[in-house]
C-alpha cells in the first residue's frame, strides 16, 4: 500500500514500465477493487443503501446469466453462510487476472447471500408486523373479556359483600341476644345462690346472736360477783385502815409512854442501880413492842398487795364487760343491716323476675327473626353458588385467552430470536464486508449532561433517526436550525453503559488473541468522556473502561485455552505523548523524557519490515495476571501528565498509549501466533477561546492541537488516496501508522458532548469521524506460523 511506500524515492518517468507489470502492486489492489464494487464513496452510507450498490453491481456483472436470474429462488443455510463468510481465497502470487476472477466470483456468491438475507428480514419483518397485529388484536379481545369479567366480579363481590354484612350483623345481633339471655339467667342463678346464702347467714347470725346474748349475761353475772367482791374488798380494805389506824394510836401510846419513862429514867437516874432490873424489864416489853410493831408494818404490806390484784383484777373485768357491750352493739347493727338486704333482695328478685320474663318474651321474637335471616342466607348462599359457577366459567375462557396469549408470545419470542440471529449474521457479514474494504470502523458515543453543562432551557443539539435503517447506527447534529445527518457502525447515546460499548467491540479484543493487530483509539475534544470510555473507574465495577474490561478479557480467555493446548506470553507498555515528547510512564526513573526544561532519555520510533513498531528503551513488563496490569494502569494513571481548564477540571494534556503484545504456542499443532493490542486515549481538542489556557496550559493546547491536525492530514491524504501520507509530521502520527496505513483491525471512538455551547466542536469530531470511516487501509493480516513435526 502507500503507507509502505511513502519513504521510497519517487520513480523517474524512464523507470516505469508499460504495460499492467509496471503498475505497483498497491495501485493493481485498487484497480482491481474498483472493478469488482465500483467507485469508493467518502460519504458512510447506511448497510440498505450499501446492498442495493451490490445488487446493481453483482447485475452488472453476471447480466442476463441462469445464476443471477435464479439468486431469488436460491436457498441459504447457516453452515453455507458461515463457510461461504469464512472462506479464504486460494490465490496465485502472479496470477493477477486469476485473483481477480476469484474475488469477483466470491463478491457475486456474497451478494446473493446478501440479497437473499435481505428477503428473508423483509419475511420476517412482515410476519412480525402480522403476529405483531394478531397479538395486538388479542391484547385487545383479552382485555375487553377482563374488563367485563372484573366488572361481574365487582357485581358479585358488592351483592357478596352485601349479604355477608347482612349475615354478619344478624350474628351480632343474635350473639349480643344470647350473650344478654345468658347475662340474666346467670344473673338470676346468681341472685338465687345469694338469697339462699343470705338465708344461711341469717340462721347462723340468729345463732350468733342467742350466744352472744347468754356471753352478755354471762357476763352481766360475772360483773355482778365482781362488783361484790370490789365491794367485800373495799370493806376488808376500810377495816385494815381502821387497824393500820389503831396500831398507829397503840404506837403514839407507846412512844408518850417511852417518853414518860425516859422521863422516869432521868428521875430515876439517881436510883440506877435499884431501878436497873426494872428498866431490864421494861426494855424488854419494849422489844416486844417492836415486834409486833413489825408484824404489823408486814401484815399491812401483804394486804397493800392484795389490794393492788384485786383493782388489777376489777379493771380487766370491766375491760371485757366494755368489750362484750361494743360486741353486743355490732351484732346488733349487723342484724338491721341483713334486715335491710334482705328487704332489698326480695324487690331485685321480683325485678329480675319481670325481667327474666320480657328477656324469654325477647328471645322468642328474635328466634323467628334468626329463622327468617336463615331463610334469606341460604337464597344467598344459592345466589353465590351460581354467582361462583358464571365466575368458574368466565375464568375458564380467560385462562383459554392467556393460553392463546402465552402461545402467541413463544412465537413472538421464537421470531425474536430469529431476527436476533439474523442481526448477528448481518454483523458478521457487515464485518466482513468492511475487513474485505479495509475500511477503518468508527462508533459514536455521546455522554450524558453534566450540571456543569448549559442550562436545558435551550433545545437540545443531538437527535436520534427511528427509521430502521439509521436505528442505532445514526446521529443528527442541529446547529441554528439546520441539521446535519451521520451514520457510523454504531452510536451509543447518553444512556448507554460501559458494559454495552464494551460488548460491541468484544469481538475485535478477541482478534488479538487470535494473531490480529487491534488498535482502539479514543477521539474527541475536552470534556467529552473519552478518558471515562477508555479508563473508566477501575475501582467502581459497573463504571470500568474499555483498557480494564479488554484486558479481564484476554486473559479469562487465555486461561480457558489452555485446555486446548495454548499457552500465551503477554508483555505490557505505556507511554504518553506530552508537547511531542514520548515519556514512558512505566520507568521508575521520574525524569525519563524532557521535564522542566531538563534533557532526559531520549525515546525512538522505529517501525520493522513486519510493520511491528517498537519504542528503543521504552520499560517492557512481563504480565501473568491482571492484578498486575491493573497495578500498572495505577501506576500509569499516577504519572500521566494532567491539567486544569476552564473546560474539564481534570483534562488529559497527553496522548496515552496503552500496547499489550501477546505471544501465542499451540503444543500439540506447534503453531504460534503473535498479537497486539493497542488502546489510545487521546487529549482532547479545545479552543484557546474556550479552555483559557495561559502559560505550560498554552504550550500543551498548542501541542496537542498541531499532534491532532497532523492526524487529519494524514486521513486526508488516506481517504483521497494520495501516494505520499505525513505520518512524519508528528510523534503521534508516526507512532499510529500501521494502525493507519497497514494490515491491522483499527476502530475508533469519536466521543461527543452534547453540551448546546459545544455543537461547533461537536460537528467538526463528527466530519473528522466521517472521513476517518470512509478510509480504506487494507485487509487485515493475521500473524501466525505454522511448524509441522519432522
Amino acid at each position: 500500500m502507500t503507507s509502505r511506500n511513502q519513504n521510497r524515492p519517487p520513480r523517474s518517468p524512464s523507470s516505469k514500465k508499460e504495460g499492467v507489470e509496471g503498475i505497483p502492486l498497491d495501485k493493481r489492489r485498487r484497480i482491481g477493487m474498483g472493478r469488482t464494487g465500483g467507485s469508493t464513496n467518502v460519504e458512510r452510507k447506511p448497510f440498505g443503501s450499501v446492498n442495493k450498490k451490490l445488487d446493481v453491481a453483482a447485475t452488472s456483472d453476471v447480466g442476463n446469466s441462469a445464476e443471477g436470474s435464479d439468486c431469488g429462488n436460491v436457498e441459504f443455510t447457516k453452515e453455507e453462510v458461515d463457510a461461504l463468510v469464512n472462506e479464504r481465497l486460494k490465490m496465485k502470487k502472479f496470477d493477477h487476472k486469476g485473483n481477480l476472477e476469484l474475488v469477483s466470483e466470491l463478491n457475486a456468491r456474497l451478494k446473493v447471500c446478501i440479497k437473499w438475507f435481505q428477503k428473508r428480514d423483509e419475511a420476517h419483518v412482515e410476519g412480525e408486523g402480522k403476529l405483531q397485529n394478531a397479538l395486538d388484536a388479542l391484547d385487545k379481545k383479552c382485555a375487553e373479556t377482563e374488563a367485563e369479567m372484573k366488572n361481574k366480579e365487582e357485581r358479585y363481590s358488592a351483592t357478596i359483600s352485601e349479604l355477608r354484612q347482612e349475615n354478619t350483623c344478624v350474628q351480632e345481633r343474635l350473639v349480643k341476644e344470647e350473650s344478654e339471655k345468658l347475662d340474666a339467667i346467670g344473673c338470676h342463678r346468681k341472685e338465687n345462690k345469694a338469697r339462699i346464702a343470705l338465708e344461711a347467714l341469717q340462721v347462723s347470725l340468729s345463732k350468733d346472736l342467742e350466744k352472744a346474748q347468754q356471753d352478755i349475761s354471762a357476763a352481766n353475772q360475772r360483773a355482778a360477783s365482781v362488783d361484790d367482791m370490789y365491794k367485800r374488798l373495799q370493806e376488808y380494805n376500810l377495816s385494815l385502815q381502821q387497824y393500820n389506824s389503831k396500831l398507829h394510836s397503840e404506837l403514839e401510846v407507846a412512844r408518850e409512854s417511852l417518853k414518860r419513862v425516859e422521863k422516869e429514867k432521868s428521875i430515876i437516874v439517881e436510883n440506877h442501880s435499884t431501878l436497873r432490873g426494872h428498866y431490864s424489864s421494861l426494855q424488854d416489853q419494849l422489844n416486844s413492842a417492836r415486834t409486833a410493831q413489825d408484824e404489823a408494818l408486814t401484815q399491812k404490806d401483804t394486804l397493800a398487795n392484795e389490794v393492788k390484784c384485786l383493782r388489777g383484777e376489777l379493771q380487766q373485768v370491766r375491760e371485757d364487760r366494755d368489750r362484750q357491750i361494743a360486741q353486743v352493739q355490732v351484732l346488733t347493727s349487723d342484724v338491721a343491716k341483713y334486715k335491710e338486704s334482705t328487704g332489698e333482695s326480695c324487690a331485685k328478685l321480683e325485678y329480675l323476675t319481670d325481667k327474666k320474663k320480657s328477656f324469654e318474651e325477647t328471645c322468642n321474637s328474635q328466634r323467628e327473626q334468626i329463622r327468617l335471616l336463615e331463610h334469606q342466607l341460604t337464597a344467598a348462599n344459592e345466589k353465590l353458588k351460581m354467582s361462583d359457577l358464571s365466575s368458574i366459567q368466565t375464568r375458564a375462557e380467560f385462562e383459554e385467552q392467556r393460553r392463546i396469549v402465552h402461545d402467541l408470545q413463544e412465537r413472538l419470542a421464537e421470531t425474536e430470536y430469529q431476527l436476533v440471529e439474523g442481526e448477528k449474521l448481518r454483523k458478521k457479514l457487515h464485518n466482513t464486508i468492511l475487513e474485505l474494504k479495509g475500511n477503518i470502523r468508527v462508533f459514536c458515543r455521546v455522554r450524558p449532561v453534566l450540571p456543569d453543562d448549559v442550562a436545558g432551557s435551550e433545545p437540545a443539539v443531538i437527535s436520534y433517526p427511528t427509521s430502521t435503517e439509521a436505528l442505532g447506527r445514526g446521529i443528527d447534529v442541529i446547529q441554528s436550525g439546520q441539521k446535519y445527518p451521520f451514520n457510523f457502525d454504531k452510536v451509543f447515546n447518553h444512556d448507554a453503559s460501559q458494559q454495552e460499548v464494551f460488548v460491541e467491540i468484544s469481538q475485535l479484543v478477541q482478534s488479538a488473541l487470535d494473531g490480529y493487530k487491534v488498535c482502539i483509539f479514543a477521539y474527541g475534544q475536552t470534556g467529552s468522556g473519552k478518558t471515562y470510555t477508555m479508563m473508566g473507574r477501575p475501582e467502581a465495577p459497573d463504571q470500568k473502561g474499555l483498557i480494564p474490561r479488554s484486558l479481564e478479557q484476554i486473559f479469562q480467555t487465555s486461561q480457558s485455552l489452555i485446555a486446548q493446548g495454548w499457552k500465551y506470553k503477554m508483555q505490557a507498555s505505556m507511554l504518553e505523548i506530552y508537547n511531542e515528547t514520548i515519556r514512558d510512564l512505566l520507568s521508575t526513573n521520574k525524569s525519563n523524557g524532557a521535564e522542566n526544561g531538563a534533557p532526559g532519555k531520549q525515546y525512538t520510533i522505529k517501525h520493522d519490515a513486519n510493520g511491528n513498531t517498537h519504542v528503543t528503551d521504552l520499560t517492557v513488563v512481563d504480565v501473568c495476571r491482571i492484578e498486575e496490569i491493573s497495578s500498572l494502569l495505577r501506576q500509569a494513571a499516577q504519572s500521566r501528565s494532567v491539567g486544569k481548564t476552564q473546560m474539564n477540571e481534570q483534562s488529559s494534556r497527553s496522548h496515552f498509549v496503552f500496547t499489550l503484545r501477546i505471544s501465542g504456542v499451540n503444543e500439540g499443532t506447534e503453531q504460534q501466533v503473535q498479537g497486539v493490542l493497542n488502546l489510545i486515549d487521546l487529549a482532547g481538542s479545545e479552543r484557546l477561546s474556550r479552555s483559557g489556557a495561559t502559560g505550560d496550559r498554552l504550550k500543551e493546547t498548542q501541542a496537542i492541537n498541531r499532534s491532532l491536525s497532523s492526524l487529519s492530514d494524514v486521513i486526508f491524504a488516506l481517504a483521497k488516496k494520495e501516494d505520499h501520507v505525513p505520518f512524519r509530521n508528528s510523534k503521534l502520527t508516526y507512532l499510529l501508522q500501521p494502525c493507519l496505513g497497514g494490515d491491522s483491525k483499527t476502530l475508533m471512538f469519536v466521543n461527543i458532548s452534547p453540551d448546546p455551547a459545544s455543537v461547533g466542536e461537536s460537528l467538526c469530531s463528527l466530519r473528522f469521524a466521517a472521513r476517518v470511516n470512509a478510509c480504506e487501509i487494507g485487509i487485515p493480516r493475521r500473524q501466525m506460523t505454522a511448524q509441522m513435526p519432522s
